[in-house]
């Protein structure tokens, strides 16, 4: 029996989503938390507290946006010793600052449920001008990630057919 193939409009969340999401613990410092992104070779990870709740996301445009500004708070390091950023990879991870993540990470997080359909997880990217969507429960648990990357790859599969 053949396999019946939906329509690209009808992919979910739970179609596409990455299961297997490195999160961040809050009280990290974004020294390690960079360290971790860039040894997983990823842009961002959702920031979890003790519960594994999603409360932040931490992305490179995080990393860039401390290393542009420069220096608020005390611990940090002034903006001429920053490290360097591009293609997805910190090339001074020493000079990141040591304290927790929290500070640093985006709170106005987008999340979805895994019910959530292709078109509006597609959307609500554009909408919120971010790359990926973290996928959570209904107990704001992180179950997956969505990226742009996820819903090109779908449309690339679903044009292949």
């Amino acid at each position: 029996m053949l396999a019946t193939i939906s329509p690209i409009t009808e992919l979910r969340a739970e179609d596409l989503m990455s299961r297997d999401v490195i999160c961040v613990p809050q009280k990290m410092s974004l020294r390690a938390a960079a360290t971790m992104l860039n040894q997983a070779h990823i842009s961002g990870a959702p920031i979890v507290d003790d519960h594994g709740r999603c409360i932040g996301v931490l992305s490179l445009r995080d990393l860039v946006k401390w290393i542009d500004q420069g220096e608020q708070a005390a611990t940090r390091q002034p903006k001429s010793s920053a490290c360097v950023c591009s293609d997805w990879q910190m090339v001074n991870v020493g000079n990141v600052p040591t304290d927790e993540v929290n500070r640093y990470m985006t709170t106005d997080v987008v999340t979805a449920s895994p019910e959530t359909m292709i078109g509006e997880l597609a959307q609500t990217m554009l909408d919120a001008q971010i790359h990926r969507l973290i996928i959570t429960d209904y107990l704001g648990h992180v179950v997956g990630v969505v990226s742009s990357t996820d819903i090109l790859a779908a449309l690339a599969r679903h044009c292949r057919q």
